[in-house]
């Protein structure tokens, strides 16, 4: 199986495949907690990726209300949802404008372990 991952590294700032998907999972849950469960991360952990984005970027990505009477949540800002449809844009042209190089350097490789090739 291949898969394809693209991770900018910036002087101050790293965005990958995991925080595009918390980003996503925010947007469709509306809550940090829930995209952390849905990715099978602590909601320590989803929290410290949230905070890594917001302290990276000029305007926060992320915006939450504590919960209580009212309920909590979290959504994308508009920043936030730029950022993300900016990163699915560049991760989308990477993986075309080298998928030809990529089946080619799959072909070269050994078989995993396990995989039966087809008799010659």
């Amino acid at each position: 199986m291949k898969r394809f991952f693209l991770r900018l590294y910036f002087d101050n700032a790293m965005v990958g495949p995991g925080k595009a998907e918390l980003m996503e999972h925010i947007r469709t849950t509306g809550s940090i907690s829930a995209a952390g469960r849905a990715m099978g991360m602590s909601y320590k952990r989803a929290w410290m990726l949230v905070e890594e984005l917001n302290a990276a970027f000029a305007a926060p990505l992320v915006a939450s209300a504590r919960g209580g009477a009212g309920g909590g949540g979290a959504h994308l800002t508009p920043e936030g949802e730029e950022v993300l449809r900016l990163f699915r844009t560049i991760e989308a042209r990477a993986r075309a404008a080298g998928a030809d190089e990529i089946a080619r350097l799959e072909a070269m490789l050994r078989p995993a372990a396990g995989d039966v090739s087809p008799e010659k």
